[in-house]
């Protein structure tokens, strides 16, 4: 039986995902949401593998009745036939107009192009009227000598270890650099039975103050922020605020680390270093929006973020996109742009003008913590002078183990004076991850500002499934996870 209902994907099945295929499935649309991951939830609702047979789930995180409820809402939704959740699917690249037929409601037909499981074979189509991308953020990572040691993980590396595989790296850890996601992951570690020897913040406290009247806008926010502190007192942690990172040592794994005290500047004061032992360095600074299936689209940017309008719509016909690929901003401001994506989608794509009444407490919520954490975000700033940290025999690039030297010698010596060049130059960017983890660290070594590099896939494809991309009977329209499993 054909099912002639307007046709929505939704790239990721984080808060933001799951919202706008709630709001969008409640509506009369016949949704398909898309993620990578085995369960719903992204990185902040990231659940236990079901093996472990985690009795407290719901102690790893907060909001938890928020996630039920989603949960809850998207079961029924694809128990009733609403929604199609593929789980394990890996989306490398959107394409719209394939066939260039509009497709029954008006609009151009878009392809959703994905691999299937761990291995990232079994390729997938998913043709859909419409697309919604909530493809969430990544950490941003800042090369210091020793940061490849084992031992050594980004913050939210550790907090998904925690959450995914109630697992940590080890048994004493500092927590460093800047962002509010160094709290709940140094306290969860702390609950968790890890010493943490040190919470490191760049930040100077001062800046708190400055910010006051925009801050305390979000009073729950605060609040959240002083529960977080208050256990850390209770933990006896050691806050140092405006230190930084130096260095990292150890031979085979880490061993301690050497952090020091910065000056108004930005630079490290010196005869302020002190090394801390500890097996495990959780850093952090910051995060960064995924982009790469937006720009491969043609949706324009907003500094790093996708840039939408009132309704979360792209500049792209048929395009929307929510959560932290519209700018980061945490787990609520992500479920209030899901949830107005949802139902601006649903109407649309049922020929009706939609209502902004009818999310306007969402309306309220997403102005509100917009301007709260444009506040943080000039809190929260990396150390101006970082770079001077990074020695001439630092990895900076860890696909191509190119070094700050070389990449020094290609700005300095042979004039390169963005990150393209500098990638022509030492292959800095040239690797697996395509120069997500080394382009800030790069743009800040070659003095240019960061722009994510538009890509025409999202990840690495093998060069079987580009060939067979497209083929009759490659596959059809968009099958639920049991049948792809069944193939």
């Amino acid at each position: 039986m054909t099912d002639d209902r307007p046709h929505l994907a939704v790239i990721g099945a984080g808060p933001a995902g799951l919202a706008a295929t709630v709001a969008a499935a409640a509506h009369g649309v016949r949704v398909t949401l898309i993620d990578s991951a085995p369960q719903a939830g992204g990185q902040f609702y990231r659940q236990p593998a079901a093996g472990l047979n985690a009795r407290r789930p719901q102690a790893l995180h907060h909001q938890w009745r928020t996630w039920e409820r989603l949960n809850d809402a998207l079961a029924h939704h694809v128990a009733a036939g609403h929604v199609t959740h593929l789980t394990d699917h890996h989306v490398w690249l959107v394409e719209r107009g394939l066939k260039q037929q509009p497709t029954a409601t008006g609009r151009t037909a878009f392809t959703v192009h994905a691999l299937l499981g761990p291995a990232q074979e079994s390729p997938v189509e998913v043709r859909a009227d419409a697309v919604l991308l909530a493809t969430g953020g990544y950490e941003k990572v800042l090369p210091f000598p020793g940061w490849t040691l084992p031992g050594v993980l980004t913050a939210g590396g550790a907090q998904a270890m925690l959450k995914g595989s109630l697992a940590v790296s080890g048994r004493t850890a500092v927590v460093a650099g800047t962002g509010p996601l160094l709290l709940p992951v140094a306290t969860g570690l702390a609950a968790a039975g890890v010493e943490v020897a040190a919470f490191v913040e760049s930040t100077d406290p001062k800046a708190f103050v400055r910010r006051t009247r925009a801050l305390a806008a979000q009073p729950g926010k605060i609040a959240e922020g002083a529960q977080y502190a208050a256990q850390l007192l209770r933990h006896r942690v050691t806050l140092l605020t405006r230190h930084t990172v130096v260095e990292a040592h150890g031979d085979e794994r880490l061993e301690a680390v050497t952090v020091a005290a910065l000056d108004t500047d930005g630079r490290v004061r010196p005869g302020t270093a002190r090394r801390i032992a500890c097996d495990t360095l959780a850093v952090g600074h910051g995060m960064l929006p995924h982009t790469d299936l937006a720009e491969t689209l043609g949706c324009g940017l907003d500094g790093t973020g996708v840039h939408v309008d009132d309704e979360q719509r792209t500049d792209v016909p048929g395009v929307w996109a929510a959560g932290e690929t519209t700018g980061i901003g945490g787990a609520a401001l992500s479920l209030a742009e899901g949830h107005i994506a949802g139902r601006s989608a649903a109407a649309r794509l049922n020929g009706t003008e939609p209502d902004p009444s009818s999310w306007a407490s969402a309306a309220k919520s997403r102005r509100r913590l917009r301007e709260f954490f444009a506040a943080l975000d000039t809190v929260y700033a990396q150390p101006a002078h970082w770079t001077d940290l990074v020695t001439d025999d630092t990895v900076v690039c860890r696909c191509e183990e190119v070094t700050g030297g070389a990449i020094r010698e290609a700005v300095d010596g042979l004039g390169a004076g963005d990150v393209r060049t500098v990638k022509l130059l030492t292959r800095a960017g040239m690797g697996w991850c395509q120069g997500r983890m080394c382009g800030p660290a790069v743009a800040g070594l070659a003095g240019c500002a960061f722009a994510p590099s538009r890509r025409p896939f999202a990840r690495p494809v093998p060069l079987g499934v580009l060939a067979r991309a497209g083929e009759a009977g490659y596959s059809g329209e968009a099958r639920d996870s049991r049948e792809a499993e069944d193939d």
